[in-house]
């Protein structure tokens, strides 16, 4: 007897609703970004739900934000090679926006530490004054939103961290944090600031060298 359709004896063989194909699985297993989700995408418009399998957490979150973009369902399971995800349309998604730009980032975690590189007690080039207060306003933000896993100071930067300067206490408290603070050893001892650091260790170019060479990411002022 011919099997119908929705029936038991045809689980797991994909079923239509009004023409559409209801279910479809991909393998996006080792695809680069930003295929998997474009693949993903592609299928949705032909299916009202999909379920794909992917192996990377970018992967992951670009599904999760398409998901919600076209206002459809998200589930998500971890298995043994990465990840299954369903994504079924809902009523909203005839109507929703579809940003397609919010989906497709391919962003690369940084391999090494964030690294940043002071050179200077004040920050940019022209008045001083004002570098100076500019240079004290970058400190207090990079201490209270974006501490980063290490500090270079160098040259005259090294008078940010002596004792009675005025970053010198957003300084400690990232230092304390745990924001690793590398002060030039050959700069303290030009500007005669030997025993007088609130912040940071007496480093050498050596270890400066290597933590910049081997920053993930790097930011030199």
């Amino acid at each position: 007897m011919p099997r119908r359709r929705g029936s038991a004896a045809t689980a797991g063989v994909p079923t239509f609703r009004q023409g559409v194909l209801f279910m479809k699985e991909i393998d996006a297993r080792g695809l680069a970004c930003p295929q998997p989700v474009l693949n993903a995408r592609k299928a949705l418009d032909e299916h009202d739900s999909i379920v794909i399998l992917v192996d990377s957490t970018t992967a992951v979150e670009n599904l999760r934000r398409m998901a919600s973009s076209l206002a459809c369902g998200f589930e998500l399971a971890q298995q043994a090679g990465g990840y299954r995800i369903m994504i079924t349309k809902t009523p909203a998604t005839d109507t929703a926006v579809d940003d397609i730009a919010s989906y497709t980032r391919c962003d690369v975690p940084a391999a090494g530490p964030t690294v940043v590189v002071l050179s200077g007690n004040t920050m940019g080039r022209g008045d001083d004054e004002l570098g100076s207060v500019l240079i004290r306003s970058f400190v207090h933000t990079l201490a209270e939103t974006a501490r980063p896993d290490i500090l270079v100071l160098y040259n005259t930067g090294v008078k940010l961290a002596a004792r009675g300067a005025d970053t010198a206490p957003d300084l400690a408290a990232m230092e304390t944090a745990g924001t690793r603070i590398l002060v030039c050893g050959t700069c303290i001892n030009y500007f005669d600031l030997a025993g007088a650091l609130a912040a940071g260790t007496v480093s050498n170019m050596y270890d400066i060298t290597e933590t910049m060479l081997g920053a993930g990411r790097l930011l030199n002022l």
